[in-house]
């Protein structure tokens, strides 16, 4: 079964997209206002996927104190002058296409170690985007 039949049952749902220039405070409210994931997809002004944003990246951010003995000095300054998507975003994109089989991307979620991946086409826009419930559900229960 390729990816774009798993998207085809999971109906369609808004995807929690930011663009680069977002403020984090606009970023925030996109997350809250999508409660099915904790990820957020950055795009750039042509509609690609250029990034993600965890709630654990923004988090680690809008509480910097919480984390300043875990924080390398280096990485200090960029965390606090940070006030844009672009600038706190993953830039390591784990994705998965249509074409892909459900079993290569379970694979690859589980040996990136994330929760959800975004589905983009051959341009990298996002068209959808799967989170481990939603493969969970389709191989373990019933249809």
């Amino acid at each position: 079964m390729k990816i774009r039949d798993l998207l085809d049952t999971v109906g369609d749902r808004a995807l929690p997209v930011a663009r680069e220039r977002d403020t984090l405070e606009e970023v925030l409210q996109k997350m809250i206002s999508h409660p099915h994931t904790r990820l957020i997809y950055v795009l750039n002004d042509e509609g690609r996927c250029r990034g993600t944003i965890s709630l654990g990246i923004l988090i680690r951010h809008l509480f910097p104190h919480g984390f300043e003995p875990a924080v390398h000095a280096r990485f200090l300054i960029p965390m606090i002058t940070s006030v844009t998507a672009e600038d706190i975003m993953n830039r390591e994109l784990i994705h998965a296409t249509e074409d892909d089989s459900l079993e290569k991307v379970v694979k690859r979620m589980i040996k990136a170690g994330v929760k959800e991946i975004a589905v983009l086409d051959s341009e990298k826009r996002l068209i959808g985007d799967l989170t481990m419930l939603d493969l969970l559900k389709y191989f373990h229960l019933p249809r």
